[in-house]
């Protein structure tokens, strides 16, 4: 049976860091690690209490989702012009959909601390390559996306499979480089997120159901709601500042991170 408190503490972990360029599965393999939470069925677990970060950006973003399939709010007045479009969300999650099924065996390899170092480091020098080397701004709002720029963040998206890459920070980096806006790079980063999420969390599920018995149906529940309720705060946050918060400070924190992580692992305090 799934401990109650580690359920919590994994919902909160999830909620915090899924949508922020720190790579939420970075996290929790090393939380798991500290907590003792590992193996197959931790690893669903985890991957199924997406479902609650999932819904808040639905919850935030709905008048969006609605948008993509002609559905509009009467109220909203909009301006003429082009509009991010289901094919633009289509083009953005297919790389690595595919790339991410092909290998999938091969990914789950490296969930490890020694990894997620890697990761946490590569992708912090990424998103300071983006932050000083991004061309003009050409997409100031996700609406100006264009099918090509879509194609470049979806690729980019590739290398979020790497844990402690972080998805929203190749993402939105992969975004700034091609010439998009943060904030239209983040808000297009989010709607990506629903689809690709919702069918990764699928797959494994189906996967491995039988791992679960009723007595997990609680600690299920909590995490899901745990991690909805503090996804749905940090995303709401993270709206609000993107536009003045540079991708270059949440890469500081990564460094320090795996910093620590090194030197925890070089006194042996990580166990297998």
């Amino acid at each position: 049976m799934l401990e109650l408190w580690k359920a919590i503490i994994v919902g909160i972990v999830e909620g915090l860091t899924e949508f922020l360029p720190v790579s939420s599965t970075g996290h929790m393999i090393l939380v798991g690690h500290l907590i003792d939470f590992r193996g197959d069925k931790a690893d669903t677990f985890e991957i199924a209490i997406q479902l609650g970060a999932i819904l808040s950006v639905v919850v935030l973003y709905w008048k969006r989702v609605l948008r993509l399939f002609g559905i509009q709010d009467r109220s909203e007045r909009l301006q003429p012009g082009p509009r991010l479009n289901l094919l633009h969300i289509l083009i953005g999650i297919v790389p690595a959909m595919g790339f991410g099924f092909l290998a999938h065996k091969y990914i789950k390899l490296l969930f490890m601390p020694e990894t997620v170092v890697i990761g946490l480091i590569m992708g912090g020098i990424f998103m300071i390559i983006a932050e000083k080397q991004s061309p003009p701004v050409a997409a100031e709002t996700m609406d100006g996306i264009t099918y090509k720029q879509s194609l470049y963040i979806g690729v980019a998206q590739c290398l979020s499979l790497w844990p402690g890459f972080s998805r929203s920070g190749a993402t939105i980096a992969a975004g700034m480089l091609a010439g998009t806006s943060r904030g239209a790079a983040a808000d297009y980063t989010f709607l990506m997120a629903i689809p690709i999420m919702t069918a990764a969390t699928g797959y494994d599920l189906l996967k491995n159901y039988s791992l679960f018995s009723t007595e997990d149906l609680l600690p299920f529940i909590v995490g899901f709601l745990v991690s909805f309720v503090v996804a749905l705060l940090a995303v709401a946050t993270f709206i609000k500042l993107v536009s003045r918060l540079k991708l270059t400070y949440f890469s500081y924190y990564r460094f320090v991170l795996a910093a620590i992580v090194i030197l925890y692992m070089a006194i042996g305090g990580f166990s297998y």
